[in-house]
């Protein structure tokens, strides 16, 4: 007795293969996961949004005199830099630190034992960033406008610099985050690897200390980092053209902005390749 194969059964592979997430709806559904989890971590929630803004209440509230010849008070500054320092604080500092955790709980390991795509795995981190970094920002323009006294640009222009800086800044600082995790030997000192760095870039790079006061070398050594040129971007943004004379170099740069912004991404990719690890160093 001889068996025929229908041509249903030939295809029937075939259309089993195409009924397979693809990576990118994996990605949005892994994005799902982790801002649900993110957002059931009530401690966590607080404190990744609390942080800039009481910083920023703080020492927009203390330094509130005019800047002579800018046109802008102090405080004004701040609201341009804190935003920046947002952003990369819930991309970099909040993946340097998650994936190093999760990775010393074997969490990757097991990920990287599904059938799941690594991309997936990836682009459901960058979700949360773009997520989290978005409801950031707005939350520090709010406190801006109503306390500061912040102006929101008014021209298309101004809103599509402000969105390029964000995508690129942001892109940068997550890929870079991405890197710095497989630094830590253990996920509890993921902690002081991740956020030590940071804090001395954002006294560097024109977060905390007006830019024009900081030591020229300083300056030179944060200029190879992103946060001081989206610092720069978004006091473009957010400032009238009178504060220009604030910059060392009398203008806002967006040329030279969009380089080194675009330069990290790359680098951060080439980084993110050549030293991530699914596991850490003790299990071989």
């Amino acid at each position: 007795m001889t068996s025929t194969v229908t041509s249903t059964d030939v295809r029937s592979p075939e259309r089993s293969a195409r009924r397979l997430p693809s990576t990118w709806g994996l990605g949005l559904h892994q994005g799902a996961l982790e801002l649900r989890q993110f957002f059931r971590l009530r401690e966590q929630v607080v404190f990744t949004f609390a942080f800039p803004i009481v910083f920023l209440f703080l020492f927009a509230s203390i330094f509130r005199d005019d800047v002579e010849g800018a046109g802008i008070t102090a405080s004004q500054l701040y609201v341009a830099a804190m935003i920046a320092a947002g952003i990369m604080s819930t991309s970099f500092q909040s993946l340097g630190i998650s994936i190093a955790i999760e990775r010393d709980e074997k969490v990757l390991r097991r990920l990287r034992g599904t059938p799941m795509p690594p991309a997936a795995y990836f682009l459901g981190k960058i979700w949360l960033v773009l997520v989290t970094g978005l409801l950031e920002t707005v939350a520090l323009l709010i406190v801006g406008v109503t306390l500061f006294d912040v102006d929101l640009p008014t021209s298309a222009g101004k809103w599509l610099t402000f969105g390029w800086i964000f995508v690129l800044g942001l892109t940068g600082c997550a890929l870079l985050g991405i890197a710095i995790s497989s630094v830590p030997r253990s996920g509890r000192s993921a902690t002081s690897v991740v956020v030590l760095p940071f804090l001395v870039l954002q006294f560097i790079s024109g977060v905390y200390i007006a830019i024009d006061t900081i030591p020229g070398w300083m300056l030179n050594f944060s200029a190879f980092f992103p946060l001081k040129w989206m610092c720069q971007g978004f006091r473009g943004v957010f400032l009238p053209e009178s504060a220009r004379i604030l910059e060392p170099a009398g203008s806002w740069e967006y040329g030279r902005i969009a380089l080194v912004l675009g330069a990290w991404c790359v680098g951060g990719l080439v980084l993110c390749l050549l030293t991530f690890r699914w596991k850490n160093r003790r299990d071989g």
